[in-house]
């Protein structure tokens, strides 16, 4: 139960960050809006080192690290894929992959659900997709290289997930720094090459280093969880994440919740229950 709520947290967290990530990269680069959250995210993750701890193993540092790479793949390749579209089509791929790979790592270890477990988590993943699905492409059908991209986006999020799940349970908060910082070094070290591309808009500070201030605090929820629950269900509950961005949207910014969506949240709270259950 500790970890369910811990998950449902981190999904709602990475929901708020992604919301207020896409704020700030509507009024400059994404690069502008990703190199001011990055730093506040990893100033964060290092003030919680003397409350939590951090133990920098050499399989701490590995997995952090390669959680670090990925989470900078998962970055570039999921707004790539967003920027070509159609999003209602391929935003439900990404967040569908980002779960079902974890949940399979999950299996092949040995995890075993109960019998509520069984039906939450399909209904879990059909959640997913119900709430991330957008409105308005309709017909439109992506492109091949739009359904890769959306495959190596869900992917890159899926591993960064696993990578974090499978760092020493003892190693505090290690993983999330070392990671952190290698995505930060990847993506200021990009900023710094395409600076001629990156216009002259400035970003928005207060919202950006909020975003940063969240991914991270939904980063320690997730690790948390992992640690305490099983990876097949901490991993789908996060993966929820959309619909902390689709309340936040219909809130701020009035957007309209279409029914599929409204059938996903429905969907996605009896599947926790059930899960609950397990």
């Amino acid at each position: 139960m500790i970890a369910l709520l811990l998950a449902l947290g981190s999904s709602l967290a990475y929901g708020c960050a992604d919301f207020l990530g896409g704020l700030g990269a509507r009024k400059a680069h994404v690069l502008r809006t990703v190199m001011i959250a990055a730093p506040a995210s990893l100033a964060v993750e290092l003030l919680l080192w003397p409350v939590l701890g951090a133990s920098f193993s050499t399989a701490a540092l590995a997995w952090g690290a390669a959680s670090g790479v990925a989470s900078a793949a998962a970055f570039a390749l999921l707004y790539r894929t967003l920027a070509i579209g159609p999003m209602n089509v391929l935003s439900p791929v990404t967040a569908l992959v980002s779960a079902a790979l974890p949940v399979t790592v999950g299996l092949v270890q040995g995890e075993c659900l109960a019998i509520a477990g069984l039906v939450g988590l399909p209904l879990a993943l059909v959640a997913v997709v119900l709430v991330s699905a957008g409105h308005g492409a309709g017909s439109a059908r992506p492109s091949r290289t739009a359904l890769l991209l959306a495959f190596g986006a869900g992917a890159a999020i899926a591993l960064q997930l696993v990578c974090l799940h499978q760092a020493p349970s003892d190693s505090g908060v290690a993983p999330l720094i070392v990671g952190r910082a290698v995505s930060s070094a990847v993506t200021l070290t990009a900023a710094g090459l395409m600076r001629r591309r990156l216009g002259a808009e400035r970003p928005a500070y207060a919202v950006s280093a909020t975003a940063g201030v969240l991914d991270s605090l939904a980063n320690l929820l997730f690790l948390l969880a992992a640690r305490s629950g099983d990876l097949t269900v901490v991993a789908v509950i996060t993966a929820l994440y959309p619909a902390g961005t689709v309340l936040l949207a219909r809130g701020v910014l009035a957007e309209r919740i279409h029914r599929g969506q409204l059938i996903g949240l429905g969907t996605a709270a009896v599947a926790v229950g059930l899960l609950a259950l397990t």
